[in-house]
């Protein structure tokens, strides 16, 4: 019996093991539609309640399973919206494969309802691989190359299909001229870099005294080779953080985040060191690395495109991280761990003094810190975290640390807002047996995030681990921005622009049948921590926070202080409390930490 290229492009999906595509419908796709039907529903259409939530929740899918995400949706607008998800993807290196509709080829250059060139606006997104099957015989070529150019180069693909192309009866290429049989799969491969560059790149880290090491994402598969690394070389390691997951923040030479979102302990760590070795990261803000003449660099990472970027390396390693660092560690040197490992060591159990302190600090009604300090020992060690952009980000890059099989992400390169909620509903699909919790602040809960607590509720039941919790840092202000205008800018914060109106989240999600509350005293926040990580259903926490606490940076200089303080006297609205949180936080930074007796003041106090 014959069946239309729509039931073809799903039964090839299901070879490749796509278990679910998150979508929405449109006539665009009204055939694949039918053949969902006609396939039981397999691979599942994940409903989500906009385009662009389905590309995150692809996204998110990708990055918690290291399987491609699938997403789809119709023609011109639904194709449109999809976009800023599938960039969020292109940019952090996570493979997606987009589907979309088309209008019939018969009305293309006609200037008909929702006809857009979807070629070329999907050109840049999809640049290694963007077709559109006008005949049946393109498939199974053009579904088999999207999902291995998804695979091999961790990137976006995507596959146009006009609506009345997914009504024809399929038929295979044949053993013919200009037709392209395929095949499924792709093997897995873990390349090394050649002796030569192996042993110039040991010669450059046994030469150092002083080593640092920065990891991204593209270690996380070499955990226990950089932790090898790390005590050879007496090494400290700083996280970009996409890569906050790829190593434990138990271990005492781990300094944490890097970055504006950084920690004091990463940012002395590429300040003091005389050599560099990165691994798996593309980090770009070259600022936070060591001075350009200041440290010998060694770089590795399995993308030949992405080495030789930021830093004047002297190595550049192309290859696979555990496969590179195996051929590595015999040539490599074992050091003595001196004063520099000893510093790196005692700047960074200092810094989560600092932490804690920082989060104790009274704030009107709670200080976010405090929020996100107080879950930091409640987390599940199996537990899939994300962040949203802005404040938010700050506080999970700072107070939350790694452990365990713990998994975390956020949007690192395109930093969009609005992935949050998205990223942990994908997360859910990719592993439904694990609890899940998102940290977004208002900003992006009421762009995108309330919508999509319908998409947690209509589907958690079917998942074996019910927990799912959004919390929200409600704080009535884009607050990122406002502290960005503050310090770079030396302006006043604009309401028209940074304020927000309260909204009952936990209500809204009551009244779908999730949990929720509302906690407005900080006495209130680790129990409901507790009851949502306990909960028999997704929950959301609507955290009344304090706009007025900064997120300074780790660095932050004299010049941005003063940015900060001309903004109050031009008339910041919130000049009073800005001053007050802004000094009673960096201060906490200025108190000597806990000192053995025989230790002196010197190298390695923040003072």
């Amino acid at each position: 019996m014959s069946i239309k290229v729509s039931d073809y492009v799903l039964q090839r999906l299901r070879e490749w093991d796509v278990e679910q595509i998150f979508a929405y419908a449109g006539d665009g796709i009204n055939g694949l539609l039918a053949a969902w039907g006609r396939a039981d529903d397999k691979p599942e259409f994940v409903q989500a309640r906009h385009e662009e939530m389905a590309a995150f929740e692809a996204v998110g899918y990708a990055k918690f399973s290291g399987k491609v995400g699938v997403c789809a949706a119709t023609s011109g607008p639904g194709a449109i919206h999809l976009l800023n998800g599938l960039y969020d993807a292109k940019l952090d290196h996570v493979p997606v494969v987009a589907i979309v509709g088309q209008t019939n080829r018969s009305a293309m250059g006609g200037s008909y309802q929702q006809e857009v060139d979807l070629l070329s606006l999907y050109k840049d997104v999809a640049s290694e691989f963007c077709e559109m099957v006008t005949v049946p015989e393109q498939l199974p070529n053009v579904i088999d190359r999207a999902m291995r150019t998804a695979y091999a180069r961790r990137t976006v693909t995507a596959v146009i299909i006009p609506a009345d192309v997914q009504e024809l009866d399929y038929s295979a290429p044949t053993h013919a001229f200009k037709m392209v049989p395929s095949s499924l799969g792709v093997s897995s491969y873990a390349p090394t870099p050649s002796a030569a560059d192996l042993g110039h790149a040991a010669e450059v880290l046994n030469a150092g005294e002083k080593v640092a090491v920065l990891v991204g994402q593209g270690a996380r598969g070499a955990r226990a080779e950089v932790e090898q690394v790390a005590d050879l070389l007496g090494a400290g390691v700083a996280k970009a953080l996409l890569g906050k997951d790829a190593l434990s923040d138990e271990l005492p030479y781990v300094t944490g985040s890097i970055g504006l979102l950084g920690t004091r302990p990463s940012y002395e760590l590429m300040q003091g060191c005389d050599t560099l070795l990165v691994i798996g990261s593309s980090f770009p803000y070259t600022q936070f690395l060591p001075d350009l003449d200041q440290a010998r660099a060694v770089q590795i990472d399995i993308d030949p495109f992405m080495v030789g970027l930021r830093y004047p390396f002297e190595v550049n390693l192309v290859g696979d991280a555990a496969q590179t660092l195996k051929a590595l560690i015999p040539l490599l040197k074992e050091k003595k761990h001196g004063a520099w490992r000893r510093k790196i060591e005692k700047d960074t159990a200092r810094w989560w003094e600092v932490m804690q302190r920082r989060a104790a600090v009274d704030a009107d009604p709670i200080n976010p810190e405090y929020v996100v300090h107080a879950l930091d020992e409640l987390l599940p060690e199996d537990v899939m975290l994300a962040a949203d952009s802005g404040s938010s980000a700050n506080w999970y890059a700072r107070h939350l640390r790694m452990r365990g099989a713990m998994r975390g992400s956020l949007s690192g390169t395109l930093a969009t807002m609005g992935p949050g909620v998205p990223y942990v509903i994908g997360a859910k699909f990719a592993h439904p047996d694990r609890p899940a919790l998102a940290i977004v602040g208002d900003g992006a809960m009421q762009m995108n995030g309330m919508a999509e607590l319908i998409t947690a509720a209509k589907y958690h039941p079917q998942w074996r681990d019910p927990r799912l919790v959004v919390a929200v840092l409600n704080n009535q202000d884009l607050n990122q921005v406002t502290w960005e205008m503050r310090a770079m800018e030396g302006a006043p914060q604009f309401e028209a622009s940074q304020s927000l109106p309260d909204v009952r989240y936990a209500d809204f999600a009551r009244s779908i049948g999730l949990g929720g509350e509302r906690v407005e005293e900080p006495g209130e926040v680790r129990g409901a921590w507790q009851r949502a990580l306990a909960a028999d259903r997704p929950y959301v926490i609507d955290f009344r926070t304090d706009p007025a606490v900064p997120p300074i940076p780790p660095h932050a200089s004299l010049d941005q202080i003063e940015a900060a303080a001309s903004s109050v006297l031009h008339g910041d609205p919130d000049r009073a409390d800005m001053v007050k949180q802004g000094f009673k936080a960096k201060v906490q930074e200025m108190l000597p930490g806990r000192r053995h007796r025989d230790d002196r003041p010197g190298a390695g106090d923040e003072e």
